[in-house]
């Protein structure tokens, strides 16, 4: 070793981040395993490092005994007094055993645990960096793309974005700039590994916050966000202060707010709805554009399944393009939507009660009672254009039109 090796620290802690300190341990233990392996010794022996010459020295540590009983690992007393007559029993003496001959094979068993120790040591130094960025927005630039990743450069680090955290339709080229969510920062058998997102929810939050001001300093609060990536979000607002419009305050004047993240994302519809504490009026929000009657609850608190009545030429409104709108709506609200068309309901009391229901047709409601989405679900399991309950679409669009016009 040598001076330029210290230098060569030096340098590597500027550009990797990593101490001096934690080379040097690295080193220290590498040698001490190639001493052993190389050298057949079992001795307990340590290295030292001189930092003003840049040299390493080995030591093999030997305790003071009356008897040798093992010469590798013991030293007699009177041997010990021969060195220096302060020896007691039990004290520890080091021996140094540099060997000359090092050899080729020490040097690289020395390298392949250097190399693991500074893997591991970058991959702390990433881990604790990046953390701080976790669920949020950064820009990098693309590298390159395979089946699986699409690779962004962040900073001095490599993330991956997979193949399902990728916008659909979107292309993604080599020194392409691409504004990403952060969504996880960890390690694994490679070294660290930062994943991004073009597809979370969270980024759409995000990307409000530096939008709208408002939303940035909490006086209008993003209650929840419904997305389907590429395609339609749906997101849930209410202001902390009265005198503040929540809906407006996100879709700014002309739409222009909303616009850029809609041009951010690719051209993504974005619907925002105001939140409210009412759980009938919240489901109807979130059911927009349509229009909903009534609301109805089962009563017991614990369930979390609504009934909306709808005016028939809506029904398929409600519903949405292969069930997306009551889709959004049920994970937006976090209740089951079941949707029933106004003539399947003889009247409907001021408190949104059915009154009287046709018997006959109550099991031809369009339901999503197995989970939140499944009328969504239902209608994207068949690809046929009907409704749930057999009716088709283009008649019932069809028919419906006829109404309006008599």
């Amino acid at each position: 070793m040598s001076k330029e090796m210290v230098e060569a620290f030096a340098t590597l802690e500027k550009e990797k981040g990593i101490k001096q300190e934690v080379i040097v341990d690295a080193i220290k233990a590498a040698l001490v395993a190639a001493y052993k392996k190389n050298y057949n010794q079992a001795q307990n022996v340590e290295v030292v490092f001189d930092e003003k010459k840049g040299n390493f020295k080995v030591n093999a540590i030997k305790t003071v005994v009356d008897e040798v009983q093992d010469s590798r690992l013991e030293v007699s007393l009177k041997d010990a007094l021969e060195i220096n007559r302060a020896y007691e029993v039990g004290d520890e003496i080091r021996f140094e055993v540099t060997p000359k001959d090092f050899g080729r094979l020490a040097a690289q068993t020395a390298k392949q645990v250097i190399m693991q120790r500074l893997r591991e040591a970058e991959r702390e130094h990433i881990i604790s960096e990046y953390s701080q960025y976790k669920d949020e927005i950064v820009t990098g630039t693309v590298e390159r793309r395979d089946n699986r990743f699409v690779y962004v450069k962040i900073g001095n680090v490599e993330a991956v974005m997979p193949h399902n955290d990728q916008l659909p339709g979107e292309t993604y080229n080599p020194q392409d700039k691409v504004r990403v969510l952060v969504t996880r920062v960890g390690s694994d058998s490679k070294g660290a590994q930062i994943t991004v997102s073009r597809t979370a929810p969270a980024l759409v939050k995000r990307l409000f916050e530096q939008e709208v001001p408002e939303v940035y300093d909490g006086t209008v609060e993003i209650v929840s966000i419904a997305r389907e990536a590429g395609d339609r979000t749906k997101i849930a607002v209410k202001s902390n202060d009265s005198d503040i419009d929540p809906v407006g305050t996100l879709v700014g004047p002309k739409g222009a707010r909303v616009q850029n993240i809609v041009n951010e994302l690719g051209g993504e519809n974005i619907d925002v709805v105001k939140y409210e504490d009412n759980p009938s009026d919240f489901i109807a929000n979130a059911l927009n554009p349509a229009e909903v009657i009534a609301v109805q609850f089962s009563g017991d608190e614990d369930d979390k399944n609504a009934l909306v009545i709808v005016p028939d030429y809506q029904l398929s409104l409600a519903i949405g393009k292969r069930g997306q709108n009551v889709r959004l709506a049920a994970r937006l609200t976090g209740y089951k939507i079941d949707i029933k068309p106004e003539s399947q309901v003889e009247f409907v009391d001021s408190e949104g009660d059915d009154v009287e229901a046709d018997q006959e047709t109550t099991n031809d409601n369009v339901s999503n009672e197995e989970t939140p989405e499944s009328i969504a679900e239902q209608i994207e399991d068949d690809p046929s254009d009907t409704f749930p309950n057999g009716e088709d679409v283009n008649s019932a669009l069809n028919d419906d039109a006829d109404k309006d016009e008599e």
